[in-house]
């Protein structure tokens, strides 16, 4: 499996052909005998390529041989891998379960939900996290995502703006952590050496590093200080961010009690 360095890039096809195929995959389907290869069916098609080869596998002609069809016959479907690749990313965004945050349960639980919706994502799709998404295009399933997410927010006194940087601050420590994690699973697969493995091999060079003296701050650490497990490391990173987030609302609810007293 590829390692998740950036590889691919959102929006590099023809923009406005993407947007169409994207916002067409919404439309009714029409009456008749239902044809043998679908939009839906290519861009599933190269998904599960994506999964379970990288994503530097996913061509015209891979996608091709993953349907049982000449390579030509998906250019009917879709113009190259630059559209595909936009209409895969917003397939992977199809709501899971009920497809809904529990908005009702207060904005804290419904963003903890959305960060942890995403870890799965992640987790199920590391090929993601393979592409440069500064410029996303907007599809119907994304567009859902981030209503919810915005929702979530509605109504705790945070400006338009506010709401906005509390939803990329929470996915941009996702992002970080997952691909951290992803990273770690991967290295051990392709190198065939675990993490305890490629620590130990380390060990008599550390320790006589520490013991010369120069690096008192880590000698002086507890043995067992740096295992921790990446679950651990994500749940203490996300309610460490949900405590700041939620002092930083109470205190603009504070300031508005002032303000009408």
């Amino acid at each position: 499996m590829c390692t998740t360095m950036t590889t691919q890039h959102s929006g590099s096809g023809d923009l406005h052909l993407s947007l169409e195929l994207l916002w067409r995959r919404r439309e009714q389907p029409r009456r008749g005998p239902k044809p043998g290869l679908t939009l839906d069916r290519v861009v599933a098609a190269a998904v599960a390529v994506a999964v379970a080869e990288g994503l530097a596998a996913v061509s015209m002609r891979r996608v091709a041989a993953e349907l049982g069809v000449g390579t030509m016959s998906l250019y009917r479907y879709v113009p190259g891998k630059g559209e595909l690749l936009d209409l895969m990313l917003d397939k992977v965004n199809e709501p899971e379960g009920e497809g809904r945050l529990p908005v009702e349960l207060g904005w804290r639980a419904a963003t903890e939900a959305f960060a942890r919706g995403c870890v799965r994502l992640y987790l199920a799709h590391p090929w993601l996290l393979q592409v440069d998404q500064a410029r996303p295009l907007l599809g119907p399933n994304a567009l859902a995502g981030v209503e919810q997410a915005l929702k979530a927010l509605d109504g705790i006194g945070l400006t338009d703006q506010e709401r906005v940087m509390v939803m990329t601050a929470v996915d941009g420590f996702v992002t970080g952590t997952a691909r951290t994690h992803v990273n770690a699973i991967q290295a051990e697969q392709r190198t065939g050496v675990s993490d305890e493995d490629f620590w130990a091999a380390q060990a008599p060079v550390l320790d006589k590093a520490l013991s010369t003296g120069a690096y008192p701050t880590l000698a002086q650490l507890a043995a067992d200080s740096f295992n921790v497990s990446h679950e651990e490391i994500f749940e203490f990173g996300l309610q460490r961010l949900l405590d700041g987030l939620e002092r930083f609302i109470a205190s603009r609810a504070e300031r508005a009690d002032d303000v009408t007293r």
